[in-house]
């Protein structure tokens, strides 16, 4: 059988369709960033010793939250391939063991941070000072846990049923909550005492308390979710279906984890060279985070096309939904290396005017530019692999990538090589750079046998 089309026009076209999914969830993830951009701009103003609280509580309280991310993620692939093959009447029964499911994980992960953080900080040879700070500091976060968890169920929702714009509202909410409510909390404004980094975790946990709130309720009641099958469906808590979730969810979580964690390592062995060591370094690292924001937000939208391809039993849309949005996270993120390497000190001096900082943080940024292009193919391939469904091979993929070469590399630059901070840096170039070639080449591989048989004449 012979297919005629216009190539190029279809690429055009899925180009289009993506961006047009891709740009609200870009969005909202710049959105939820902000938050975090927010903490650290305004510790970066309060001085070195409250940014080091702030940047070592923040990245031991973020490999929990990637965990909860990462499980989360089984979930838009699942609604997309409902959506996808005509079947929105069963997204909400898969929504309500989502939700669930959230409420467990973000119970444990609570647990897990707050008696887990003390041990793991306590190693770090901090003072004793610094070191009640951060813990006190990461133990009010991961009373957030549960809101994360619940949050991310209903942008699951939402986003797998190709609405971004919505996790794009709720992510603007948070932000008009955490900017006020952290700048008079630390800074002691509109009559509250000034608390330093200890404003900033209680902001943040109201913050996310109020938009995992509104989310749930909007997700029950907006007309963009009233045709999902609100009367159909178990409301209790099912074995089988959470089961489910587990098995997708379970290797994202892990794979999600293994790089949080090599960039929270990464932070940890930075600590060990000072404050200002560690508060150029978070702000450094805080801008390369700011432009992975891009392919993030592609690599959602990827993940929810390609499912719907699945759900559709269109094998070549599939693999041009996966490739295209691969290649566009390539060339978005050829602006922020661009930025990184022609005006680094331009860009720190938005964060804190100490020159010290401005100094270290500026010759990080210029290692930071290496890394962008290999960042956004890997998150962008892996976002494809989701849409498939297939998560346990990226899983090792990540292990490989990350702890097998990206670490080992780092800590023998850092300190058998002697080049300090900058080789933890190299290291994570190495490891970012493996993991985008092998995940690429996974999807591509995948992908082929299914369109083998497809014969395209232009």
């Amino acid at each position: 059988m012979t297919f005629a089309f216009d190539r190029r026009g279809v690429l055009v076209r899925d180009l289009r369709e993506t961006l047009a999914l891709a740009l609200p969830l870009i969005g909202g993830q710049l959105a939820l960033f902000s938050q975090h951009l927010v903490d650290v701009m305004l510790a970066g103003h309060l001085g070195a010793r409250v940014l080091g609280v702030v940047a070592i509580g923040t990245n031991t309280w973020s490999v929990a939250v990637m965990a909860i991310v990462g499980m989360m993620m089984a979930l838009p692939p699942g609604v997309a391939q409902l959506d996808g093959a005509g079947r929105r009447g069963d997204v909400v029964g898969l929504f309500r063991q989502a939700v669930w499911l959230a409420l467990g994980l973000g119970l444990v992960m609570q647990q897990v941070t707050w008696w887990g953080a003390p041990v793991v900080l306590a190693r770090l040879g901090m003072d004793d000072g610094l070191l009640a700070e951060t813990v006190a500091f990461t133990r009010v976060l991961s009373l957030a846990a549960p809101a994360v968890a619940l949050f991310c169920a209903c942008r699951g929702l939402t986003d797998g049923v190709s609405r971004p714009g919505v996790s794009l509202g709720f992510g603007i909410l948070g932000l008009a909550v955490l900017a006020p409510l952290g700048w008079a909390l630390m800074y002691g404004r509109l009559g509250a005492p000034a608390m330093g980094a200890m404003g900033c975790a209680v902001a943040n946990l109201i913050a996310m308390w109020v938009s995992a709130l509104a989310y749930l309720g909007f997700a029950r009641f907006s007309r963009t979710t009233r045709d999902l099958g609100w009367a159909l469906g178990a409301i209790g808590p099912r074995r089988a279906a959470i089961m489910g979730l587990l098995r997708v969810g379970a290797p994202m979580s892990v794979s999600v984890v293994l790089e949080a964690a090599v960039f929270a390592t990464a932070s940890l062995v930075v600590a060990s060279f000072g404050e200002v060591a560690a508060g150029s370094h978070q702000i450094a690292l805080n801008v390369a985070a700011l432009s992975f924001m891009v392919p993030l937000g592609l690599s959602m939208a990827v993940t929810v096309r390609v499912g719907n391809a699945v759900g559709r039993g269109d094998a070549a849309g599939m693999r041009r939904a996966g490739m295209v949005g691969i290649a566009a996270a390539l060339v978005t993120q050829s602006v922020p290396a661009g930025l990184m390497l022609l005006v680094p000190v331009q860009i720190v001096a938005l964060y804190t005017g100490d020159p010290a900082l401005v100094a270290g943080a500026a010759g990080l940024l210029t290692l930071a530019a290496l890394f962008q292009l290999s960042d956004g193919v890997q998150v962008a391939a892996m976002g494809a692999l989701r849409g498939l469904k297939d998560t346990r091979v990226p899983m090792l993929i990540a292990a490989f990538s990350y702890w097998g070469i990206g670490m080992p590399t780092g800590w023998l630059l850092t300190f058998a090589g002697g080049m300090g901070i900058g080789g933890m840096w190299m290291g994570l170039i190495a490891g970012l750079s493996t993991a985008a070639v092998l995940l690429a080449l996974r999807f591509h591989l995948r992908t082929r046998r299914r369109v083998a048989g497809l014969v395209m004449v232009g």
